[in-house]
């Protein structure tokens, strides 16, 4: 039997005085799109610099594909395309070309595929420092595409892209996971995780406060659901 695409197994992090993330056991199997959601704060960032190896954990350990990121950064990665928060691009090349540079070292394939999912052919030989925004983030998106990794992990990823890129970005994940790949999607828009995530996993000041399935809440629940367990939270 595979390995789990994405396993947390007592997962701490702290800074200083201040703890991120207190203890978070999650697995997420291979073929899911899971939502990550939270407040600002919560931790949803921390946890996935450190399932990409950015960041270390203070106690616990992070497996993709059934490799210890921190024991095996390289073997882990190997499994992976991620978009961090705020992805690093080397602005003194076009798009074509960081792309060619991110395939190149991950002996990667699908360059022309990922421009276009991204749409971001007719614009691959301008200068990234030239790009709005929007175009950075799809240039980092089609640098996660690249090879069909088994995982991919995106944080904030979908945000900022116009409405027909993301359209059919949506639609390459969903194909993705329909074929067996796992994505991890954290945004702060609920109503994105409700129209293409199949699981709803919600942080609240750095601990799991409901992990559901997307298809048990009614419509529109979601957004009732985060305000519910945020009030719980307080109270308690």
């Amino acid at each position: 039997m595979s390995a789990p695409a994405i396993v947390f197994e007592g997962v701490r992090k702290d800074y200083g005085r201040v703890r991120a993330v207190d203890r978070v056991d999650l697995t997420l199997p291979r073929g899911a799109f899971v939502g990550l959601i939270g407040h600002n704060g919560a931790g949803k960032s921390t946890c996935l610099a450190m399932l990409t190896g950015l960041l270390r954990p203070s106690e616990g350990r992070i497996l993709v594909c059934g490799v210890d990121v921190h024991i095996d950064p390289r073997g882990a990665l190997r499994h992976l395309g991620a978009v961090p928060e705020n992805p690093a691009l080397f602005d003194h090349l076009s798009a074509r070309e960081f792309l060619q540079f991110v395939a190149d070292v991950r002996g990667a394939s699908g360059l022309d595929a990922a421009l276009e999912i991204t749409g971001l052919g007719e614009d691959a030989d301008r200068l990234i420092r030239e790009y709005s925004q929007g175009m950075r983030r799809k240039t980092a998106l089609a640098a996660a595409l690249l090879g069909e990794p088994e995982v991919l992990v995106l944080d904030e990823a979908i945000n900022g892209l116009d409405p027909p890129s993301a359209a059919v970005v949506k639609a390459e994940l969903r194909r993705r996971v329909d074929a067996g790949a796992t994505v991890l999607l954290s945004t702060h828009v609920v109503e994105t995780v409700e129209a293409v995530a199949d699981r709803v996993v919600m942080l609240a000041h750095g601990r799991v406060v409901a992990d559901v399935d997307v298809a048990s809440l009614p419509p529109g629940g979601m957004e009732s659901m985060f305000l519910e367990r945020m009030q719980a939270e307080r109270d308690g």
